[in-house]
């Protein structure tokens, strides 16, 4: 069987910085990985090359056997590769049904005609109502994204990922600037993802992430210091000289 995600030798340079360095990963189907480092190692801009917001200067990204290193953001997307971004993004003067809705139509092969009204497209409306319910936020469906809690806009977004029923899920600090009480519920979300979806996950929040993840890769400086299974990665002194700061 083909890794879900494989990454060969992967490095981006801005003129003389070396954002990313000869990163080489493999992520198996299903797989659930963890993306740990310090600020600046690089963590953000690995996500950006691998979905195709930022070119790459050197390497190779294949997608369950299928290289895509050339591909734009939408033909991955098309192959099943979704993601969340560190700083929410969604149109915040639309409705969170509105937001779900326009997620699904940039799937659908044929051409979104903007001067229709959604209401052409109805059973997307219908899909994306199905998803928020999944999020636990139907009762929302019909309210601007301006009006609803920052944890709330969080679990949009997750949604609006799912909704692409993706093979590869990036998540970039999904659980960032919530409480307690929210940070259980996305937490719960991420844990109820289907096994055919492999999950990567950019996070800080190590006491929570670590609960979800089977493996774990620590950058830094933009390159691989430690990778395998959760508990030696945990456990392994470079781990808690860069990261832990022991």
């Amino acid at each position: 069987m083909n890794p879900a995600l494989e990454i060969s030798h992967l490095t981006k340079s801005f003129g003389g910085l070396v954002a990313t360095q000869d990163i080489s990963l493999t992520i198996r189907p299903g797989e659930r990985r963890l993306i740990i480092g310090p600020n600046g190692a690089g963590k953000t801009t690995l996500f950006n090359q691998i979905t195709g917001d930022l070119p790459s200067t050197a390497g190779r990204i294949s997608l369950f056997g299928v290289d895509v290193t050339q591909l734009a953001p939408y033909q991955r997307a098309h192959r099943g590769l979704a993601r969340t971004y560190q700083i929410i993004t969604l149109f915040d003067r639309d409705t969170l049904e509105h937001n779900v809705t326009l997620g699904l139509l940039g799937l659908r092969p044929s051409r979104w005609q903007m001067w229709r009204a959604l209401s052409y497209y109805g059973d997307l409306a219908s899909e994306a109502r199905r998803i928020l319910d999944a999020v636990g936020l139907l009762h929302l469906a019909d309210s601007l994204v301006s009006d609803i809690a920052y944890g709330e806009k969080r679990r949009v977004e997750l949604a609006m990922a799912l909704a692409q029923k993706p093979r590869v899920l990036l998540l970039d600090e999904p659980l960032a600037g919530l409480s307690n009480a929210e940070r259980a519920t996305v937490k719960a979300l991420i844990a109820a993802i289907p096994r055919e979806t492999s999950v990567i996950m950019i996070e800080h929040d190590m006491d929570t992430a670590l609960d979800l993840a089977e493996t774990v890769t620590l950058l830094n400086y933009g390159r691989v210091i430690v990778d395998g299974a959760r508990d030696a990665v945990v456990a392994d002194p470079r781990t808690r000289e860069v990261y832990l700061g022991v």
